[in-house]
């Protein structure tokens, strides 16, 4: 019973698709598919053939679903409805707007597409960088406004700057990264490229201006490797961080480097590290105690195959989170609570007096963390002598009771 049901279906509207057809035969529609500038004015006719029987006082138009005002229409003769829109805005998708003349009884006789947008302006802001050397990513934007409203083409072309023939870009991207283009394979190294991108639609071309680059020139690197994140023995305020150079590079001569940035868990303010140079590992000072951290660290290669330009850095790293030691946990241990209030007195006397290199002691600064270091061990031998000092004397007093 579904079966023949379908079928009955399929018969109905099929025959009724037959019949509009052979009624949009019978109905011609001028201009059919025009394509037209913001602003422009249209007139459009619809002419019935004698057969159909109808008048085109009865006819009406409607542009994408929306039936137009009658004053817009005009009767030419009893088998020519024409209709005149004046100061036409962009098409509302880009595959065009649908104008349509209809019947009184609402079927369709016949349509035509307007495409009305703008011809496109010259793109601008063509940037382009290589991953490891090996490809060439491009990305750029549309000129003006960037919404012509038509379809509009857009062509990334390159050649080797003194020979070679002209080639175009493949790889397109889609959605956001529409105007991107990706060429994965055969670039040559140490020989300049002449790119450029080209814009094209029905209503006109424009060309971006030419980006000369060498690709040594625009490289940048997968994230660092490996970091790893960890404490500095028992020092509550610091952390160290490792990490692995690019793989990919190994076998090429450049110099790296590396930015850090880090923040508390419960934060979303980063701060950053500049004074990294070309190590692999760095010691973060001036932490809070107790607190989790996430860290992250980036590359740029500089100066590969002796290139003069500044590379691109990279993609940060995935963060890598490590906790400070707890103050109290360190100061738990203490067996005398007298020398343990002497050494809490002490610390934060030190704290205020040395203010300024706990403020300066951060980043990988090697003077900065050399004088924190020796702050840090003169502050824990005066623990030790208060502590000893504090023993002798309660020696003492227990020599002179006996």
């Amino acid at each position: 019973l579904l079966l023949l049901l379908l079928k009955s279906l399929f018969h109905v509207f099929g025959r009724v698709d037959r019949e509009e057809g052979k009624q949009q035969r019978k109905t011609v529609i001028s201009p059919q598919d025009p394509v037209l500038c913001i602003g422009s004015s249209l007139t459009a006719t619809c002419t019935l053939r004698p057969e159909l029987g109808l008048h085109a006082s009865t006819l009406y138009w409607t542009l994408n679903g929306m039936r137009l005002p009658s004053s817009t229409f005009s009767v030419a003769s009893s088998d020519v409805l024409s209709v005149t829109l004046h100061n036409l805005n962009g098409s509302q998708q880009q595959s065009g707007d649908n104008l349509v003349c209809h019947g009184a009884d609402g079927h369709i006789l016949g349509g035509s597409c307007l495409y009305v947008g703008m011809p496109p302006e010259k793109p601008v802001n063509l940037t382009c960088w290589s991953r490891n050397t090996k490809d060439l990513s491009c990305k750029w934007s549309p000129g003006g406004p960037g919404e012509t409203h038509i379809r509009t083409k857009y062509t990334l072309k390159y050649k080797l700057r003194w020979y070679g023939r002209e080639k175009e870009c493949e790889n397109y991207g889609s959605g956001k990264q529409r105007y991107s283009c990706y060429i994965p394979r055969n670039l040559a190294l140490f020989t300049p490229y002449e790119i450029w991108v080209e814009a094209t639609n029905q209503l006109g071309s424009a060309t971006s201006d030419i980006t000369t680059l060498d690709i040594l020139d625009v490289v940048t690197t997968d994230p660092p490797a490996n970091v790893q994140v960890g404490r500095v023995g028992d020092l509550d305020d610091q952390l160290t961080v490792r990490w692995a150079s690019p793989p990919e590079l190994k076998d090429i001569l450049f110099q790296a480097k590396y930015q850090i940035r880090y923040r508390l868990e419960d934060s979303t303010e980063w701060k950053v590290v500049d004074d990294v140079g070309n190590q692999t590992s760095c010691r973060l000072a001036g932490l809070q105690p107790g607190t989790v951290y996430f860290v992250q660290v980036r590359c740029n290669p500089v100066g590969i195959y002796g290139s003069r330009k500044a590379g691109i850095w990279s993609d940060w790293s995935h963060p890598t989170a490590a906790s400070t030691p707890s103050s109290e946990r360190l100061q738990s241990g203490s067996c005398d609570p007298k020398p343990g209030e002497q050494n809490s007195t002490l610390r934060r006397e030190l704290k205020q007096f040395f203010g300024w290199v706990r403020k300066h002691a951060y980043g990988c600064s090697g003077m900065s963390i050399k004088l924190y270091d020796q702050w840090r061990v003169w502050l824990q031998k005066s623990h030790r002598t208060r502590n000893q000092v504090g023993l002798m004397s309660s020696g003492r007093q227990s020599s002179a009771k006996e």
